[in-house]
């Protein structure tokens, strides 16, 4: 567990020797560290905050949000429902990832762009930090105010959901200018 939490960019997390306990333990450490108990986790000189959930900050669901991934289920009518249920190791190992994406201090390739997404039936803006060569995506969405950011999420681009095509898509109708 202590070797994650000295692990650097472009490492991969160790977590498949680990049970479920141990492996929570090890990357809630490292969300703590660089995310939830960092005063000066920010991007573009705005401070990137959780979802509020009820009006009320949501860590523990962002921590489940990079850590886990959104499947569907069928209910017994036979009703499709998603649950964010199953441990993603390819996002998880990838945690350490987040902090120096957004304090920019990548040598790879980075595209940063914001677009329009359709969510819940409203347009929203998302602002994207795309890693390229490591197929890498984190999402922050501008707080109405335009002084902060809500952190969205975080994951490795896989081609079966949508992948690098769909980044592709989104940043061929970019906005022009950074949110």
């Amino acid at each position: 567990m202590a070797t994650n939490y000295i692990k650097r960019y472009k490492a991969l997390l160790e977590l498949n020797h680990l049970n479920e306990y141990d492996r929570r333990v090890s990357l809630k450490a490292i969300f703590d560290r660089d995310i939830a108990d960092n005063d000066n986790f920010n991007f573009n000189a705005k401070i990137i905050r959780p979802l509020k959930k009820e009006d009320v900050i949501d860590v523990e669901s962002l921590f489940k949000h990079l850590t886990y991934k959104t499947e569907n289920e069928t209910d017994n009518k036979g009703k499709i429902i998603k649950t964010r249920d199953c441990f993603d190791f390819e996002r998880s190992k990838r945690l350490h990832w987040i902090l120096p994406h957004v304090e920019n201090k990548i040598p790879d390739e980075i595209q940063v762009f914001s677009a329009n997404n359709r969510v819940k039936n409203k347009d929203v803006i998302r602002t994207y930090i795309h890693n390229v060569q490591e197929n890498y995506i984190i999402i922050l969405e501008p707080q109405r105010s335009g002084q902060d950011y809500y952190f969205i999420t975080a994951y490795y681009l896989e081609k079966k959901y949508g992948g690098l095509n769909m980044i592709k898509n989104k940043y061929k109708n970019r906005l022009d200018k950074v949110y």
